[in-house]
């Protein structure tokens, strides 16, 4: 799932069972991280906790367009509610594991894993007072499948559900708008007759579907109130919090006040302890470091994401130890995001150049500029370390590459490589979501490839808009930051989304027959050592292509006011844990 942060990255689902992600979480069996929950006061129902952001905005408040980490974070927590939800735990493995939300279990499969069930706990209701049944959850699964209208969210349920497909890859049901093949959508998505049981059926066996029913594409939508591509100006609140006002840009402000008609009763996932969230947009992200680190007034109970990098010597001793004075409220921790580049490749199809490009590239600068030893690690693929099994060294810089290339870039061989490419003088642009460390980071992009001849034009996005303009192929340019970790412990969330056209995150905009037959083949692998060699091997092709340049293996700092309860780094997301979240009075 991807996530917009000061520092482009996208969030992953730290892995259960044989899949190890140790260090991905706030927990005491995690040795690198910082600030990890402590016996204190105890917060009580009330008060407002201020998020502060220099976005100007989200980039939607639509659930079924929702697929940012941090934003399925919060609006899960506050506005909508789903089938399944994450544990609310600091620890990696039990704050990744799946509960009850919105249904009386975590879903019964049967067929083999083909067919997935789940019975609605009573009580459940939209803001309006009125009851939310099986037919709100499967209209808005339904509304993923508008793909000209809903733009921009995962696309699992095309995936999975057993619709056919027509002639062009693309599926018989076209949605809720159009109706067109509305009876297959409604034998895949079936109803009981009372209303209170929800019955998916799947073209092939999904042992971990109940994972996947966790993102807010499956979330309730009630017909009558959707408004199609307008739907995220006045979303229908099915959580603990409604909309009371959102205004975009500088000095705008989402305000999420109580919702009357949710039912507590119905909902012992969430503990709903502020009256009040209020998000303040536009704000310069060193000034926001500066009032959470002071943490006066209002400012006591606000939080923000990413620490600048400048921030960080003052925050922290080193990076997996806070300053004594902000232990308890400042975290550090290895994260589970995987940072990177992604070449257009229609509109940068020549390997050579984008090989030149990787080489060429000042890696060691970049990851300087994020925060040196506080950033993370060098990335070699989209697949990370603490994916256990999936995970293997890809070769990428020791030897894909033609040769080892240094993280300070090879122009010499950058320049070899463009005249092997035949393409003579290389000029590209490339986007990227604009902050100070953003800026910066353009900068030295734009001063190493022109080392080796090679001239990068930045285009820098407001970042609450950046994934609705880099995902229009009409707007995004050849090269665009990015990052990437698992919707769930599989690399099967990894590879077909990043790289194949029907996965929601293709901004390579790659579409290959014989790589597309290997995914399929190893999605569809039912021995799981087999099919963690197939995902490496696919990790390893997907770079040697150059369809992404990795750069980072990233760290995670971020820190709230003093007077805010539940401070700890949720591995599910790499977030706040919002639904936790109260203030100490």
């Amino acid at each position: 799932m991807g996530k917009t942060r000061t520092r482009i990255g996208l969030v992953a689902v730290a892995a259960a069972g044989a899949l190890l992600l140790a260090a991905c979480g706030g927990s005491s069996a995690d040795p690198g991280t910082s600030g990890a929950p402590t016996a204190g006061p105890v917060a009580k129902k009330g008060g407002t906790i201020y998020y502060l952001t220099n976005a100007d905005q989200f980039q939607t408040l639509d659930p079924q367009v929702s697929y940012t980490g941090e934003d399925l974070a919060f609006f899960n927590s506050t506005l909508f509610r789903t089938l399944n939800a994450y544990k609310f735990s600091p620890d990696a493995k039990e704050g990744t594991s799946v509960v009850p939300d919105m249904a009386t279990d975590t879903g019964t499969a049967s067929d083999g894993g083909k067919t997935w069930t789940w019975t609605l706990k009573d009580g459940l209701t939209f803001q309006d007072g009125s009851p939310i049944a099986c037919k709100d959850v499967a209209y808005g699964v339904s509304r993923v499948f508008a793909d000209d209208v809903i733009v921009g969210g995962p696309t699992y349920a095309i995936q999975f559900l057993d619709i056919p497909s027509d002639a062009d890859g693309s599926s018989a049901y076209k949605g809720p708008y159009k109706k067109t093949g509305q009876a297959l959508f409604d034998k895949a998505v079936a109803c009981s007759a009372d209303g209170k049981t929800i019955t998916f059926h799947l073209k092939l066996a999904v042992p971990d579907f109940n994972y996947t029913v966790t993102l807010l594409a499956f979330s309730p939508v009630p017909a009558a109130l959707d408004t199609g591509e307008k739907y995220s100006n006045a979303p229908v609140s099915s959580g603990p919090y409604m909309v009371k006002t959102y205004q975009t840009g500088k000095g705008g402000k989402l305000l999420l006040v109580r919702n009357p008609k949710w039912n507590q009763t119905s909902d012992d996932y969430r503990k709903a302890l502020p009256d009040t969230w209020e998000v303040d947009f536009g704000l310069d992200t060193k000034v926001i470091d500066q009032r959470i680190i002071q943490s006066t007034g209002a400012d006591s109970t606000a939080i923000g994401l990413s620490l600048e990098p400048e921030s960080l010597p003052i925050v922290f001793v080193s990076p997996t130890e806070a300053q004594p004075q902000y232990t308890g409220r400042a975290l550090s921790t290895l994260d589970p995001y995987v940072s990177y580049w992604a070449f257009n490749m229609v509109k940068m199809p020549n390997l050579k150049v984008r090989q030149a490009i990787a080489v060429a590239l000042d890696r060691n600068a970049l990851r300087k500029n994020a925060g040196g030893d506080y950033a993370g690690d060098f990335g070699d693929g989209v697949i990370k370390p603490n994916m256990g099994i999936d995970y293997a060294p890809t070769g990428l810089w020791d030897t894909l590459l033609g040769k080892p290339i240094p993280p300070t870039g090879d122009p010499d061989y950058a320049k070899q490589l463009i005249t092997e490419s035949g393409a003579g003088p290389v000029t590209f642009t490339f986007d990227y979501a604009q902050s100070p460390t953003g800026d910066k980071a353009a900068a030295l992009i734009v001063s190493s490839l022109a080392r080796a001849g090679i001239t990068a034009k930045p285009n820098p996005i407001e970042p609450g808009q950046y994934y609705g303009i880099v995902f229009d192929p009409a707007k995004s340019h050849e090269m665009m930051k990015a990052g990437w970790g698992p919707d769930w412990p599989n690399a099967s969330t990894i590879i077909p989304p990043l790289f194949t056209m029907n996965g929601g995150f293709d901004l390579s905009q790659y579409d290959d027959k014989a790589f597309n037959a290997e995914v399929l083949a190893a999605s569809t692998e039912p021995d799981r050592a087999k099919q963690a060699t197939m995902w490496q091997n696919l990790n390893k092709e997907a770079v040697a292509k150059m369809l992404v340049l990795p750069t980072i293996f990233g760290r995670e700092q971020r820190m709230a006011g003093d007077k805010v309860s539940s401070i700890y780094i949720w591995p599910a997301y790499g977030s706040w844990p919002y639904a936790e979240m109260g203030v100490i009075s």
